[in-house]
């Protein structure tokens, strides 16, 4: 195992800078997962990471040594990508141990490092097996198989579930991180997936425009986001924002809604008359006879558990998740709250969270 260190990485092509300042610091161990929308950089960081796309600017330690310039092969780490890459001829056992045998490494090594993945992986009953014979799952196993018998420091992932069904990317996030567990081993793992993010890491880089948003585990991205971008990336259904403008009143704070709505808040640090943007996650919307928001409903998507209702709140599109079961016309007005401490408040010019102050000056 190692701990990883990146210092102001920096990646450009020619003219065009694609990762500017990228600084991350990983514990030995530590299972770590770079998620943004497609296009923001974390692919092509995880790749620099592996050695297969030069570094522009700033240092790479892996283990306390700066690798900029050590060859991808020796830098003792293991990727799986997205697509399974195996040899289609070769039975599970021979594409497990490939590696092993062109490196002339003992046999007997070899056998005990088979059997060692293949019953973390269960494997085991499927060795004489060609990729043909296998699901999506099972194939997805095999080339994890063949990073395992290396041994590797640490294991890097791009986006492995992408080409599995919804059920199979359930079960394969739970078996990766029972996989971690087992190892113990320094993870990096990519993903466009918020879900996988969430389920699989012990923190979370959120990326977007070669650059790093927020970095921090789940909850707490999730619980207190650091701009209207980490907000809105992460949670699924996202985070409904409503603009409005904060006040400071008899002690308190409220936000004036554009329809006339003053929804109560808790006091933050922002001069009064600040335009700002109340993020409530859908979840957390509750139903209230004289509620300040009043929800003018468009859809409603009943999931059995659950009642999704879509509408707009003084034109903006708002969306509630709730816990009951409910039919309320298209056209119909909902009145909805909020808890206080369930209420984000985000900076309308720069998107920033607005941190709160225990008294109002």
């Amino acid at each position: 195992m190692a701990e990883l260190s990146l210092r102001n990485i920096q990646k450009r092509y020619g003219a065009t800078t694609v990762l500017e300042s990228i600084s991350l610091d990983v514990a030995d161990g530590e299972f770590i997962v770079l998620v943004g929308p497609s296009g923001c950089g974390k692919s092509t960081l995880l790749r620099m990471i592996a050695g297969l796309e030069e570094i522009s600017g700033g240092d790479l330690d892996i283990g306390g040594v700066r690798t900029n310039e050590v060859p991808p092969q020796k830098r003792d780490i293991s990727m799986v990508f997205q697509s399974y890459a195996l040899f289609p001829h070769m039975n599970v056992r021979d594409n497990i141990t490939f590696g092993p045998r062109m490196r002339r490494e003992p046999a007997e090594a070899t056998d005990k490092a088979l059997g060692r993945a293949a019953s973390i992986l269960n494997l085991t009953d499927y060795l004489g097996r060609t990729p043909g014979q296998l699901s999506g799952g099972q194939r997805q196993r095999v080339a994890m198989g063949r990073s395992i018998v290396r041994n590797p420091k640490v294991f890097l992932f791009d986006e492995p579930l992408s080409n599995l069904d919804a059920k199979l990317r359930v079960q394969m996030r739970t078996e990766i991180k029972a996989l971690h567990q087992k190892l113990g081993t320094t993870i990096v793992y990519v993903t466009h997936d918020q879900i996988e993010a969430m389920t699989m890491a012990d923190r979370i880089v959120v990326m977007n425009a070669g650059h790093i948003e927020q970095i921090g585990t789940p909850l707490e991205l999730y619980d207190h986001p650091a701009n209207k971008f980490v907000a809105s990336f992460i949670g699924s259904p996202a985070m409904s924002f409503i603009s409005g403008t904060y006040r400071r009143r008899d002690g308190g704070a409220v936000v004036e809604l554009k329809d006339g709505g003053v929804l109560p808040v808790r006091p933050v640090e922002a001069a009064d008359g600040t335009h700002v943007d109340v993020g409530i996650r859908p979840e957390n919307y509750l139903l209230a006879d004289n509620g300040p928001i009043a929800l003018e409903v468009e859809v409603v998507e009943p999931t059995g558990p659950e009642t999704h209702v879509i509408g707009r709140v003084a034109g903006e599109e708002v969306r509630c998740v709730f816990r009951v079961r409910l039919d309320p016309a298209p056209g119909s007005v909902l009145r909805l709250g909020s808890e206080l401490q369930d209420i984000h408040l985000f900076d309308g010019a720069t998107g920033k969270r607005i941190a709160e102050t225990a008294t109002v000056q």
